[in-house]
C-alpha cells in the first residue's frame, strides 16, 4: 500500500465509523509516524453547530490519567516522593480517616501511592454514581474532597491494597490532593508548569479549572453521555479532576507524548517503571501507573497490536506503536463509544498501518 493509499484508507475507515454510529456526533483522530512520513490529523462531524475541525480542543476523558501519573514520575525524578511512600504521609488523618475498612479491618495506612497509580489499592470507586446525581441536577458542585468522603459512607473496599485490581476515580483523585500538597499548589497549576509550559503545548488546559496559554479559534468539542452534553456542567469538571480533566488539541497531544517516549519529561528508568509496574486488567491488556499495555496472546491479540498508551470513557485514545513508532490519538467524544475506541484503533489503524511497507520497513 503506497503512502497516499494508506493516509486515504484510515481517513475513509474513520469517517465512515463516525457516520454509521448516529450516537456520535463528532470524532477526531490523528495518526503520526516519522519513520514512515504519516502524519493524519483529521475531524468528522457537527460539533457547536459547526463542522468538526481537527485543531479543536478535545476533552480527553481518563486520558487525562496519564497527565497526573507523569506529574507523580516528574516528583519522583526530584526525590519528591517515592511509589513506596504511604499516602497517609502526604493527606491528612480527617479525610483519610475510615477510608479502607475492610472486613472490619483498617488498611489505610497500607495503601501505597504506587497501589493509587496502578489501580490496586482495593477503594471503591465514585464517578459513576456522582455522575448520575450530577445529571439529575446540573447545578451541583462535588468538590474532590467530597467526592472522596462519599466513598467513605458509601462505598466498600474489595480487599486489600496490592491484592487486586480495580479501575477507580477515587485512586486519581487522591493522587490530585497528593500533588497539591506536595507543590503547594493546585492541581491544575501544576499541570500548566509541570507539563503544558515546558511542552509549548499553548492550547492545552483543565476543563473549567484553567486557560489554554493561547486560546484557540475554535471552541472546545462537544461530548456526550446520553445525549447529555456535558461541556458546561460545571459539577463535572470537579468531579473529573486529576482523573481525567485535560482538554487539548490533537497535535498538542503528540507533543507531550513524542515527548514521554523519547525520556524529555521523565527519566527513563522512571517511564519503564511507570509501564511495567503491571496488574492484569483484561485479556491482552495490563495496566501499570496510568498506563495501559496491550501486549500478545497467542490467536487472542496478535503480537503487531503491541502498544501502550491510555483510554477514556469518551471513546478517547492516545498510544504508542513502538514497532511502527506510530502515535495514534483520538477521540469519539460520547461515553457510548467507552470500549470501541481501543477496538477502532487497533482493528482500523494499526492493520492498516501493517500494510503499508516503505524502504525502512
Amino acid at each position: 500500500m503506497k503512502i497516499n493509499n494508506l493516509t486515504a484508507s484510515i481517513e475513509n475507515s474513520f469517517r465512515k465509523q463516525v457516520q454509521k454510529d448516529s450516537k456520535i456526533k463528532n470524532a477526531y483522530l490523528l495518526v503520526h509516524s516519522e519513520r514512515n512520513g504519516v502524519h493524519i490529523n483529521i475531524a468528522e462531524g457537527l460539533t457547536n453547530n459547526m463542522p468538526a475541525n481537527p485543531q479543536q480542543p478535545i476533552y480527553m476523558a481518563s486520558v487525562g490519567k496519564l497527565f497526573t501519573s507523569v506529574i507523580i514520575g516528574i516528583l519522583v525524578d526530584k526525590k519528591k516522593l517515592s511509589y513506596d511512600d504511604k499516602i497517609t504521609e502526604y493527606l491528612e488523618y480527617g479525610l483519610l480517616n475510615n477510608l479502607h475498612i475492610y472486613k472490619g479491618k483498617d488498611y489505610t495506612d497500607e495503601i501505597r501511592i504506587k497501589h493509587l497509580l496502578n489501580q490496586t489499592s482495593g477503594l471503591t470507586d465514585n464517578f459513576w454514581a456522582l455522575l448520575d446525581e450530577l445529571i439529575k441536577d446540573k447545578n451541583l458542585i462535588i468538590t474532590p474532597r467530597e467526592a472522596i468522603e462519599w466513598v467513605k459512607e458509601n462505598g466498600r473496599p474489595h480487599f486489600p491494597p496490592g491484592k487486586g485490581f480495580e479501575y477507580t476515580d477515587t485512586n486519581y483523585h487522591l493522587l490530585g490532593l497528593i500533588i497539591e500538597n506536595i507543590t503547594d499548589e493546585p492541581f491544575h497549576v501544576t499541570l500548566t508548569k509541570y507539563i503544558f509550559e515546558p511542552l509549548d503545548m499553548r492550547h492545552s488546559y483543565m476543563n473549567q479549572y484553567s486557560d489554554p496559554a493561547e486560546k484557540s479559534q475554535f471552541p472546545t468539542a462537544d461530548f456526550f453521555i446520553r445525549e447529555t452534553r456535558l461541556n458546561d456542567i460545571k459539577g463535572y469538571a470537579s468531579l473529573d479532576y486529576a482523573g481525567g480533566g485535560v482538554v487539548a488539541t490533537s497535535e498538542d497531544l503528540l507533543k507531550f507524548m513524542k515527548a514521554l517516549v523519547h525520556y524529555k519529561i521523565v527519566t527513563k528508568n522512571t517511564l519503564e517503571e511507570m509501564k511495567n509496574a503491571c496488574v492484569r486488567l483484561g485479556v491482552g491488556i495490563d495496566y501499570g501507573y496510568g498506563i495501559w499495555k496491550i501486549k500478545t496472546v497467542p490467536l487472542l491479540m496478535p503480537k503487531k497490536f503491541n502498544s501502550w498508551g491510555v483510554l477514556g470513557v469518551t471513546g478517547s485514545f492516545m498510544f504508542y506503536h513502538q514497532e511502527k513508532d506510530a502515535y495514534i490519538i483520538g477521540c469519539f467524544n460520547d461515553f457510548s463509544f467507552e470500549k470501541k475506541g481501543i477496538r477502532f484503533m487497533l482493528l482500523n489503524v494499526v492493520n492498516q498501518l501493517y500494510k503499508y511497507k516503505n524502504k525502512n520497513n
